[in-house]
């Protein structure tokens, strides 16, 4: 997986629509910072919201449409209750689990939001958690935490049961320091994106370390900050290069295809919002005018990238309070 810095042009990312506007609660986002897909293009997205604004907390549900299917969740330490949600994963059930990292547990739904039980608590020792961040189910339903200040990846059954552990802090390989996103590939390998090393590592199944890539920097196939990713149907690799507001797109080799940067319009919610605020209308006109729409177009702080079965690649543009959605295809003259 040694990045080469050259582009691969026979994928083609064309830009479908983007999801959401800044809300404290119904349509939109407010601080999201992980998204899971579902079924039906079904799409849940944690709301961290701010620590002044904990009405702002919360798991809005939508389509990748763009249509608002509603929210549940709230702020506080009681059931079905969180601080400092930081990610999202949908089982085969299509129940909805949410790692809280302030009170380090798991918290479980149903989908339509029904909040059904929890599980974790504070600790290093096997099975605790100490700042769970990214999520993902295997096929069997079995549940990867990334456990990101004990520097490693736990393994627990849906209901919780530990089933075992990888990694530990270091930069060596197979070691992590602060470890945030998940993603799994076809094959049940592991990708994981080790945010203060500025890399992603790649682990079979049973978690034995297999390689890296990525080096900190702004170039192709470096790093700042790296708090996603994920693995399409062939094998690519997509990284939410954070602090370098862009999601890089790899070979499954590691070797650097291109980075996706923002195309956005606007979207379905932020019409309706505009269609009811004329003010809102005269300042985007203005903004427009002033830089061409570069500022809407971009991505601002891309936190989570998914992969669907459709190969269509849904970013969350944190910094912008919205989802933006790709559709990958190839160009036959390039094979």
């Amino acid at each position: 997986m040694a990045t080469h810095f050259f582009g691969i042009r026979d994928r083609i990312y064309s830009y479908r629509n983007c999801i959401g506007r800044v809300a404290v609660n119904g349509e939109g986002f407010l601080c999201p910072v992980d998204l899971a897909l579902a079924s039906n293009d079904v799409a849940y997205v944690v709301n961290r919201s701010f620590e002044y604004r904990p009405d702002g907390l919360r798991v809005t549900k939508c389509t990748l449409g763009g249509d608002y299917l509603g929210e549940f969740g709230s702020g506080g330490e009681g059931e079905g209750q969180f601080v400092w949600p930081a990610a999202v994963a949908v089982d085969r059930d299509e129940n909805v689990y949410v790692a809280d990292e302030w009170l380090n547990r798991i918290l479980i739904y149903d989908k339509d939001g029904k909040f059904l039980r929890s599980w974790g608590k504070r600790g290093s020792g096997d099975g605790e958690l100490n700042g769970p961040a990214g999520l993902a189910f295997t096929r069997d339903n079995d549940l990867f935490v990334v456990d990101s200040r004990n520097n490693r990846v736990q393994k627990f059954t849906a209901d919780g049961r530990y089933l075992g552990q990888f990694g530990n802090a270091g930069k060596a390989p197979g070691q992590f320091n602060l470890p945030w996103g998940i993603g799994l590939d076809k094959d049940g390998n592991v990708y994981v994106a080790d945010w203060r090393n500025d890399r992603i590592q790649k682990f079979t199944p049973e978690g034995k370390w297999v390689a890296s890539c990525g080096t900190s920097g702004s170039g192709a196939g470096q790093f700042n900050r790296p708090s996603g990713v994920c693995v399409d149907n062939d094998g690519d690799i997509y990284v939410a290069d954070r602090q370098n507001d862009r999601v890089q797109v790899l070979t499954p080799e590691g070797r650097f295809i291109t980075a996706i940067t923002g195309n956005a319009g606007l979207s379905k919610m932020g019409a309706k919002q505009l269609q009811a605020n004329s003010d809102m209308i005269r300042q985007r006109a203005l903004a427009l005018v002033n830089d061409a729409g570069a500022w809407e177009r971009a991505l601002s702080y891309p936190t989570a990238v998914k992969a669907d079965a459709q190969n269509r690649i849904a970013i969350l543009d944190m910094g912008r309070y919205r989802i933006q959605l790709y559709e990958k295809s190839r160009n036959a003259t390039l094979n």
